[in-house]
This record gives C-alpha cells, sequence and structure tokens, in this order.
C-alpha cells in the first residue's frame, strides 16, 4: 500500500499535484493582493468602503462557480483532462496579463472582470481535479490522495495569501505582483504538460450549454443518490462556515484585534496550517477506510471551537487608535494564545470533515459521471459561498459585529450535523464504531 507521501514520488501523482497547487497559489496570490490593497491603502483603487469590498471580492470571484459548473463538468466527462488542464493553464495566463494590466493602471474594474474571469479558471479545473484522483489512484488510496490535495490546497492558500497581502499593503508593489502572478500562471503550465492521459467517460456525450437548464438538471442528478447529495451539502457548509470566518479576517484583524496586514496573514496562517494537518491526519485515522464516521467528530470540534472563538474573542472592541499593532506584539501577548489556538482547531477539525466526504463523492459517484457529480458539488460549495456572503452583508446590516457573525455560524453548524446524522444515521453509527475502535 502507497502512503500518502510516497504518491508525491509517482508520475501519476505529483505533476498534477504541483498544476492544482500552483494554480490555487496564483488564485490566491491574485485575490489577497487585491483585498489588502482594497481594506488598506482603498484610496489606491476605489472611493468605496474597503470593509465592503473585502465581503464582494470573495463572492466575486465564486460567482462563476455557481454559473458555469455544469458545463465545466460535461466538459471533463467528455474530453481527456491532461489536455483540458493544459488549456486551462494557457487561459490562466491570459487572464494573468489582464490582472497585470489592471494592477499597472489602478483599475479596480478591470480587476474585478479579471477576478471574475479567474473564478470562471477555477470552474473549468475543479471538475478535472477531483475527478482525474478515482482515474489514477487505487480506493484505498482515495483518503490518502485527498488528504494531500487538501493539505496542498490550503497550504497554497496560506503561501498565496501571505504572499498577497505582503503584495497589497505595499504602495507601489503593483508592478511586483503583476510579475508574481503572470510567472505562477507560466510554471503552473510547465507542470501540466507532465499530467498523465486520462480517458475521457463519456466520450459521445452531448453538452448542453444552458446553465440554468443545465444547473437544474446536475441538481436534480446528484439529489437522487441520498449518500452523495449529502456529503455534497455537507462540503458545501464547510466552504459557507470557512468563507464566513476568511472574508472578515482582514477586518477583524485591523478593527478587533488592532492589527496591522502581518496580523491578518498570522490568522490566515494558523487556520491554514490547522486545516493542513487535518487533511494529512486523515489517512491514519481512517485506517485506510473511507471513515465518514469523522465527519461528525470533524463538525463537533467546528462547533466547540468556533465557540470559544467567540467568546475569546467578543470582549474586543474596535480601537479609534491611529496605530496599529504588528506581528511580534500581538503574537507574544498571552491573552491572544486562546485566539490563535481556537482558529487552528477550527482548521485542524475542518480537515478532519471535509477529507472523508470528498472520498466519498469519489468513491460512490458512477464513473461516467464523476466529472459532473464533481461538477454538482461546485455548483451548490459556490450557491454557500455566495450565500455565506450574503448572510455576513445582512448580519452587517442587523448590526451584528464580527465575533457575534463567528459565533452565530458555530451554532448554525449544530443544525448542518444533526441534518446530516438524521437523514443519514450512518454518519452517527460509523462514529460510534469508531470511538469504540
Amino acid at each position: 500500500m502507497s502512503g500518502q507521501f510516497e504518491l508525491m514520488r509517482e508520475r501519476r501523482f505529483f505533476p498534477f499535484f504541483w498544476t492544482q497547487f500552483l494554480g490555487a497559489l496564483n488564485d490566491n496570490v491574485f485575490k489577497t493582493a487585491l483585498i489588502t490593497m482594497a481594506v488598506f491603502h482603498t484610496a489606491q483603487l476605489t472611493s468605496q468602503d474597503g470593509a465592503i469590498f473585502a465581503t464582494l471580492l470573495p463572492g466575486i470571484f465564486i460567482l462563476p462557480f455557481f454559473l458555469f459548473s455544469a458545463s465545466a463538468g460535461q466538459i471533463a466527462d467528455k474530453f481527456e483532462k491532461s489536455h483540458i488542464i493544459r488549456l486551462v493553464k494557457v487561459f490562466e495566463i491570459v487572464l494573468m496579463l489582464l490582472a497585470a494590466i489592471g494592477f499597472l493602471m489602478h483599475s479596480i474594474w478591470v480587476l474585478v472582470i479579471s477576478l471574475f474571469m479567474m473564478g470562471m479558471h477555477s470552474t473549468l479545473f475543479g471538475p478535472v481535479k477531483y475527478a482525474y484522483l478515482p482515474q489514477h489512484l487505487l480506493e484505498h488510496e482515495l483518503v490518502g490522495g485527498n488528504g494531500m490535495v487538501e493539505m496542498g490546497t490550503f497550504v497554497a492558500i496560506l503561501l498565496g495569501q501571505i504572499i498577497g497581502a505582503w503584495l497589497g499593503m505595499h504602495p507601489g508593489g503593483e508592478l511586483i505582483t503583476a510579475i508574481t502572478i503572470l510567472s505562477l500562471a507560466m510554471l503552473g503550465y510547465l507542470t501540466s504538460r507532465k499530467v498523465l492521459y486520462s480517458q475521457a467517460p463519456a466520450p459521445d456525450l452531448t453538452i448542453r450549454w444552458n446553465p440554468i437548464f443545465e444547473t437544474a438538471r446536475s441538481i436534480a442528478f446528484i439529489s437522487r443518490n441520498q449518500t452523495t447529495w449529502l456529503a455534497i451539502v455537507g462540503i458545501s457548509w464547510f466552504w459557507f462556515y470557512g468563507a464566513t470566518l476568511l472574508a472578515q479576517f482582514p477586518v477583524f484583524a485591523k478593527d478587533f484585534l488592532h492589527g496591522d496586514e502581518s496580523v491578518f496573514i498570522l490568522l490566515l496562517a494558523v487556520f491554514s496550517v490547522g486545516v493542513g494537518v487535518g487533511s494529512l491526519m486523515c489517512e491514519k485515522l481512517s485506517r485506510g477506510l473511507v471513515e465518514i464516521g469523522l465527519v461528525p467528530i470533524g463538525a463537533i470540534g467546528l462547533t466547540l471551537f468556533g465557540l470559544d472563538f467567540y467568546y475569546s474573542s467578543h470582549a474586543l472592541t474596535p480601537s479609534t487608535s491611529q496605530m496599529l499593532m504588528d506581528l511580534w506584539p500581538f503574537a507574544s501577548d498571552p491573552t491572544n494564545w486562546r485566539l490563535l489556538a481556537d482558529i487552528g482547531l477550527i482548521g485542524f477539525f475542518g480537515g478532519i470533515y471535509i477529507v472523508p466526504l470528498y472520498a466519498l463523492i469519489q468513491s460512490r459517484a458512477e464513473k461516467s459521471h464523476q466529472s459532473r457529480v464533481i461538477a454538482a458539488n461546485n455548483i451548490l460549495n459556490a450557491l454557500f459561498m455566495v450565500t455565506s456572503a450574503i448572510f455576513s452583508m445582512l448580519m452587517f446590516h442587523w448590526h451584528v459585529d464580527i465575533p457575534q457573525l463567528f459565533g452565530i455560524t458555530a451554532l448554525l453548524n449544530i443544525g448542518v450535523i444533526v441534518y446530516l446524522c438524521l437523514s443519514q444515521p450512518e454518519y452517527h453509527t460509523r462514529m460510534k464504531k469508531y470511538l469504540r475502535a
């Protein structure tokens, strides 16, 4: 049996891993640089409120997932996957050229269009990304392979957000940002050339391009299989939960923790490392199985530490001082350690929660429909993340502050796990057997 780290030595995995890693890295360098400029250096790009842009920009990025995932799933089932991956990476290079122009011209609208199109790029890649693994990994390798991919994704998110925040916090950093995103896009294309051939599972499929009809059809298809449907709902909820937290981290760091960009980066780092460690632990904890008993355990952790995050941050009040604290004073203050531990443990239990759900979908979906099932997953993920942005704006309209928003989200998580366990008792029974073993 190949361990998850041994997969990194094999041609069937490592070029794909680095291609998806570099894509996620570039997404987050670009997106975070733009958000950081909007929040901390608002006047350079727009006269609008930075907090509003911090909430809206992630929604703009994931909107194409909702609009175009159904078509992307059909394309991934009809055509050979390595060829699609290479075409998507060429598309990324073109988009990063457009984004570079936007940064150099200080044009918020060119950058918003580029962000939307980058979301479309990721929409095209998503069904290929998760349908590729079952074609090249054995069933007992799926949890480990997914753990590596999720770890890589969140490390890429972490590095991308660190690099993007560092680029965005420096006035005049637009040129370096433009060079960075272009370089990452070209490097991703080079790694994509090594990705193995993956036979199209449904070459005779007739692609239907109507996004509304095909989205409804995709949702109807997955809803007929309760196991797959509930797993996708569970994954989509995690992205709602995570998007709610991550979208508010810049403003939370600035207004509630009274920290500068380096404190924002620290919050991202702790959360991303937590998810990465939790994802990697899934192979060991699963004992070679697709162990869905881990899902309720992960969900319980998300609620417990989400609520403690609320309690540990709720007493903080926005500061009127013009001086923002940097990384070292913040991290060396013991009163902040509980807050950081909560963020890391939310990430850790999130990794334990989500990896078995992805492996479950890949192992149970029909081979000829895997990409379309993943596309349907992406549609619901996007819907939940767009809903997250709307939900956050409604909460702010009703004068809920950011710590209260975190606490409400943690409480909503209880309802989701109760729904999963009542709808499919296997989650609960497998958890009890797992804990007794």
